[in-house]
């Protein structure tokens, strides 16, 4: 069985208002923001405003209703950091690579040739980020 979810975590702060963060897109469902540690250039995450901590545990309605945004914000990162593909992550609990307990996507975009950097890299202040953050903004409302 999983812990329980711990509303102290850091993308339950970044929802409430309590922890700054560089918004990509919000609505009634998730917000979309700017992964502090990027592996790519446009590495973007996307969360459920649902307190889950992981995709074992988000009831299957809340679930549906999430990802077509996580699909919405794949497609804006592809076109607005103009890659190539994209992987798409999402880790559960320690075993799995999980870091932070609130369930999340990390969304890279991919071009040929470019490594994805590993994990747990430098923090990139959110001025290095919001020009990323501005490119798929402009993607999402370019339809």
């Amino acid at each position: 069985m999983s812990a329980s979810y711990d509303p102290q975590n850091i993308f339950a702060k970044i929802l409430r208002g309590e922890a700054p963060c560089v918004r990509v897109a919000e609505d009634e469902v998730s917000l979309a923001f700017m992964d502090i540690m990027p592996r790519t250039e446009g590495h973007t995450l996307v969360i459920p405003k649902t307190p889950a901590r992981n995709l074992l545990d988000i009831p299957a309605d809340d679930l549906a209703r999430f990802m077509p945004s996580v699909q919405k914000i794949a497609r804006a990162v592809k076109a607005g950091m103009a890659a190539e593909g994209l992987v798409v992550q999402q880790f559960n609990e320690l075993g799995g690579g999980q870091v932070v307990f609130h369930l999340h996507f990390h969304i890279l975009p991919r071009w040929p040739g470019v490594a994805i950097k590993p994990p747990g890299g430098p923090v990139v202040p959110p001025d290095r980020l919001e020009p990323y953050a501005a490119r798929i903004r402009a993607a999402l409302a370019a339809g």
